[in-house]
């Protein structure tokens, strides 16, 4: 195992689903966090997508026994301000050489997108073996993930894109998986009504996958 992704490797142990949230108001970000950490999932992933993001990210980082990450990392910059907001790691769908020296120079663990053998073979040299296999259903699915850790078994993914409740376990029965990515524990509309409970229950189902 590298070591470059020991500790990103231990935070996706967690739980067998990683949230992939889109926050739109940072006066949520709290309680949500609260209610999917209730609910047995406490790596949490919040995507720089909206202005929110960065505020979401200083107050999910209060809330006891949760690992906040920032998702979408695109340049340096995404990533210092990450960093600075108060996340625990980082995610990103790819990974370019400044992206990754920024991660290292911040001591941010990084999980990179890799959606062929190449990128990925790319990284591993690199010293990550522990990547996020994106967009997971677009790139072919759980299939072409089987396909693609038959000759790389050193690796291992989250997936994350298109992963739901009717195809988590064909990802998470694969070998080369650890966990995966999902955006179905917080819906939108739950969030926004306030509906804690409702995401709470959401996250103990997917906290279950692996049982």
């Amino acid at each position: 195992m590298s070591a470059k992704t020991q500790r990103t490797r231990e935070i996706c142990a967690l739980a067998p689903i990683i949230p992939v949230l889109v926050v739109d108001d940072a006066a949520h970000a709290r309680p949500l966090a609260e209610a999917l950490v209730a609910g047995g999932l406490p790596a949490l992933e919040v995507t720089l997508r909206t202005p929110a993001a960065l505020d979401a990210i200083r107050a999910m980082a209060q809330v006891p026994g949760g690992v906040v990450g920032a998702g979408t990392l695109v340049t340096p910059d995404d990533v210092r301000a990450a960093k600075e907001a108060g996340a625990q790691f980082g995610v990103s769908p790819g990974a370019t050489d400044a992206l990754i020296a920024a991660c290292e120079a911040e001591d941010l663990p990084l999980l990179p997108g890799a959606a062929t053998a190449t990128e990925a073979m790319r990284l591993l040299e690199q010293g990550y073996d522990m990547l996020k296999f994106f967009p997971a259903e677009a790139s072919g699915g759980a299939p072409a993930l089987k396909a693609i850790g038959a000759p790389l078994p050193q690796i291992t993914f989250c997936p994350t894109g298109g992963v739901s409740p009717a195809n988590a376990r064909d990802y998470l029965s694969l070998p080369n998986v650890i966990c995966a990515g999902g955006s179905w524990v917080a819906p939108k509309q739950m969030v926004a009504q306030g509906d804690w409970a409702g995401i709470e229950a959401l996250a103990r189902e997917a906290a279950a996958l692996m049982d």
